[in-house]
């Protein structure tokens, strides 16, 4: 007899929530950990405001939660039981009964040491012991301006070639000037936290954008790849000609324009998204992941991006149940766009319909790729019945 489909509501069951919108970040971090049992949580992540005091953040968590651990980054926006925020402190709660994890801080990011990262990635993997019945993923939080995180990805997907890994980039609040990640008690630049996790849940990987390639194709001629900049394109100079390509003049790029108009790279017949994040004075353009010398990119063509965001997040289960909850890592440019779009309350009520809690990134990272403009994300469900719990 097949198990009947629980009523679905905007509160989770399977983890907690707490959010603190206090603006001292001692106030806030004291507020959302009152509501913590810690005899009952394995371990906490942590999204919190670009901007805010990252320090201070890290060390009253620790000092409120008794040494739970306590992982996550900066954000360029939170995802709550209220869709899209900003300036909310936000704490996922993860019990014991259904996880354990173990971590690693990857610490210094740039120069980045792809061997002593594989290593320490499979040391860590082989010292967390497995529990029968249980699954395992991998989630990475980086520091989104050390510039590492193509090669941290891809290095890990060679290293842990069995264990799924989800991510997002730290942000702030697009004034691309400090971002951190969160490490037991600690706020660390030019760093990334990576963590193992195994769970007695089902659950099912997200990846999803909202533009096809255009006809438009374009060659970078001059690049400055450990900078992920380019300072031409087709011959030109690369912010001449991309307003040119997309029709406005240079003094009009925005992050509106590049968040509407990104450029695609075709990686095994897929095509992936190098959001720009600046016009500089020198009439380059900076991105936000790898660029190189001779790389042919094409101009996207958005789709409609609230039918691809519920298409997207419409996952199920085999039985049909959908997502208890859904751990959302969320490009900070789709959420531009949304917002320029006036859509911000109707994909906000999509985000809490499907019980997505997560942050707005500097770039995600799904299978060995780091990307833009993306949702990337995991959707755990309830256990199966007469499983482990």
């Amino acid at each position: 007899m097949a198990q009947a489909v629980p009523e679905y509501t905007d509160r989770p069951s399977l983890i907690r929530v707490e959010t603190s919108r206090a603006l001292d970040p001692c106030d806030a971090a004291r507020e959302a950990a009152a509501g913590v049992d810690s005899a009952k949580t394995c371990f906490i992540l942590a999204f919190a405001p670009g901007g805010q005091n990252m320090q201070l953040v890290a060390e009253t968590l620790e000092e409120e939660l008794g040494g739970i651990p306590v992982f996550g980054c900066s954000s360029a926006g939170q995802i709550t039981g209220r869709g899209y925020e900003a300036g909310v402190l936000l704490l996922l709660i993860f019990p014991k009964r259904h996880f354990r994890c173990c971590s690693l801080l990857i610490e210094p990011l740039c120069p980045l040491s792809t061997v002593q990262i594989a290593a320490d990635a499979q040391r860590h993997d082989r010292a967390f012991r497995r529990t029968a019945g249980w699954n395992r993923l991998g989630l990475i939080f980086a520091d989104g301006l050390a510039k590492q995180e193509d090669f941290l990805v891809s290095t890990l997907e060679a290293a842990l070639g069995d264990l799924p890994i989800f991510g997002g980039s730290a942000g702030d609040l697009l004034r691309f000037e400090e971002t951190y990640v969160l490490h037991n008690g600690r706020a660390h630049r030019n760093a990334a936290v990576l963590l193992f996790i195994e769970t007695n849940l089902p659950f099912a990987g997200i990846g999803f954008d909202h533009f096809l390639p255009g006809d438009t194709q374009i060659v970078i001629t001059h690049a400055d790849p450990d900078a992920r900049k380019v300072l031409e394109i087709n011959g030109a100079p690369a912010a001449a000609e991309y307003a040119r390509l997309v029709g406005c003049d240079v003094a009009d790029l925005s992050p509106q324009i590049f968040a509407e108009n990104p450029l695609l790279v075709n990686f095994n017949d897929h095509h992936y998204v190098r959001a720009i994040s600046k016009a500089d004075d020198d009439g380059g353009l900076s991105f936000l992941a790898a660029i190189d010398n001779g790389l042919i990119m094409t101009l996207g063509q958005g789709q409609e991006i609230l039918k691809t965001l519920q298409a997207g997040l419409d996952i199920r289960e085999p039985g049909g149940g959908r997502p208890d909850f859904i751990l959302g890592f969320d490009c900070v440019l789709r959420k531009l766009e949304i917002e320029q779009k006036q859509m911000a309350s109707q994909a906000s009520g999509i985000l809490r319909r499907e019980r997505v809690f997560g942050f707005n990134t500097y770039g995600e990272q799904h299978c060995g790729v780091h990307m833009n403009q993306t949702f990337v994300g995991v959707a755990f469900f309830a256990p199966v019945e007469g499983g482990l719990h």
